[in-house]
């Protein structure tokens, strides 16, 4: 009888660096600036949300060091969330993961990709309807964005080694042109136009399309800062997704939280230059009404002509394809760990022949794809973000929750700044989730109904673990499902 594949570790503490900045950075950075402006209308309050986008990301990861060295495995947050509270609450985690939080960021993503894709060839793009289907018109930048997602996955069920690779490849060289652009437009600022910008720097207000600034209740102004956060914090996320690969990485109990540290810094200094560098070059009216949001297709336009656009669409093929590897090779981990737990596929929780979850990686492949045809991707990832942000709160808490019941439990890492920076994150989170709660419930309850729709899910599939105990026939032993 030979030995089931286990996990190998093999990322080292560069790769693992490169999986949580490749995953943070795909099309947002180049992009949600506009709707920020629109939200602030002011140069000062532009770079402000992005600070406190960066502070949360940072303080956040630095939390997480703790709880990566305490749970060195795969699973990450779910793992987190079990055990500081209950294997509901993380199984609550693991289905709004897979049902929309992964998933609808990996179609969101490869969509994105077809779309830059298309200023280079045509064909692609999302006017070009291949197939109508009653009410589904499915596009050729749909059929782009599913090719590249079965490509990306059917490469990483092939190991470990062949994910790390592109990872890597692809984030240094994204990371490589960031640079570039950030000193390109730099070197080409404006002084007039950096000057006009920062003449009312912290007056906050709406900038409309018709170029008459408008103006903000008290009230309505914190309201105006969490909207426009929505951008800058989806911009940011995916960061912890290293914490699920846990079981892959060599001296996980260093690298993880290390890994954690200089990926999200790293990040966050770019996004910051790359503002700067929109608001040298660009008026406030054009960073904020840029034709379809393309804050850095102006940018490059203004410094290079012509060649701008596509040198810019080509940045931006490559960082949304090294960052949707990123989030396919994470993602199945958690997929894995719950199947493990007897809360998911069963066969989710297998490796093949090449040590990796490949059952896990192809259903993650499905409903990814799904949700790539059905075109509601973006509103999806909207309404989540109240529940990712939740989720983000729950286990920064669950630091103080393990200290007291578990403490002697060995720490190789503790989180920086304890308990200041974690009660700051959660103060600032519960902001953020009630200021989306009143100004856009749209955003809020349908997250929170896909998160809660698990409660029943979470009772069947324990129903079903229950009955599948040895005691019961071999012939209802053998379910492959919940």
């Amino acid at each position: 009888m030979s030995d089931a594949p286990t996990f190998k570790p093999s990322i080292k503490l560069l790769d693992a660096t490169m999986i949580v900045a490749g995953s943070m950075i795909g099309s947002g950075i180049f992009i949600v600036s506009a709707d920020i402006t629109r939200h602030t209308g002011s140069a000062g309050w532009l770079l402000l949300v992005w600070l406190l986008t960066g502070f949360m990301t940072l303080t956040a990861a630095l939390s997480y060091g703790e709880l990566s060295g305490m749970f060195p495995r795969a699973g990450g947050q779910y793992i987190y969330l079990k055990e500081a509270y209950n294997p509901m609450t993380g199984f609550l985690y693991g289905w709004s993961f897979f049902t929309v939080i992964q998933t609808a960021t990996i179609a969101a993503v490869g969509v994105a990709f077809a779309k830059f894709t298309a200023y280079l060839l045509p064909v692609f793009s999302e006017e070009n309807v291949v197939l109508s289907l009653g009410t589904l018109h499915i596009t050729a930048a749909q059929l782009l964005s599913i090719g590249v997602i079965v490509l990306l996955t059917y490469m990483n069920t092939r190991g470990i080694e062949g994910g790390k690779t592109i990872q890597t490849t692809f984030t240094l060289t994204k990371l490589l042109s960031l640079a570039a652009l950030i000193i390109c437009g730099l070197l080409a600022v404006k002084p007039e136009v950096w000057q006009a910008n920062w003449q009312h720097a912290w007056k906050l207000q709406p900038l409309p399309a018709n170029g008459n600034a408008g103006s903000y209740t008290t009230i309505a102004a914190f309201g105006a800062i969490a909207a426009a956060m929505v951008g800058s914090v989806f911009s940011s996320d995916s960061w912890h997704n290293v914490a699920f690969v846990g079981g892959e990485i060599k001296n996980p109990r260093r690298n993880i939280g290390l890994s954690l540290f200089l990926g999200t810094a790293i990040v966050t200094v770019i996004y910051l230059l790359t503002n700067i560098t929109y608001l040298a070059v660009l008026p406030l009216s054009e960073i904020a009404h840029a034709p379809k949001d393309r804050v850095a297709v102006s940018v490059s336009q203004a410094v290079m002509g012509n060649a701008g656009t596509v040198i810019i669409a080509v940045m931006i093929m490559i960082s949304t394809f090294g960052c949707n590897n990123g989030l396919i090779l994470a993602g199945a981990r958690v997929y894995h760990t719950m199947a493990k737990d007897g809360l998911f596929f069963k066969k989710a929780g297998t490796l093949n022949h090449s040590a990796v979850p490949s059952f896990a990686l192809w259903i993650q492949c499905l409903v990814a794809c799904l949700w790539c045809l059905s075109g509601r991707y973006g509103d999806l990832l909207d309404m989540i973000s109240f529940v990712v942000v939740a989720f983000y709160m729950l286990t920064i808490a669950g630091i103080f929750i393990l200290r007291k019941k578990r403490p002697d439990a060995d720490r190789p890492y503790k989180a920086f700044g304890y308990p200041v920076l974690p009660v700051l994150y959660i103060l600032m989170g519960i902001a953020f989730c009630g200021l989306l709660f009143i100004y856009k419930p749209r955003f809020t309850w349908p997250g929170l109904f896909i998160t809660l729709s698990g409660i029943p899910v979470y009772y069947i599939a324990n129903r079903n673990k229950r009955g599948n105990s040895p005691a019961i026939s071999r012939r209802e032993n053998i379910t492959t499902g919940f």
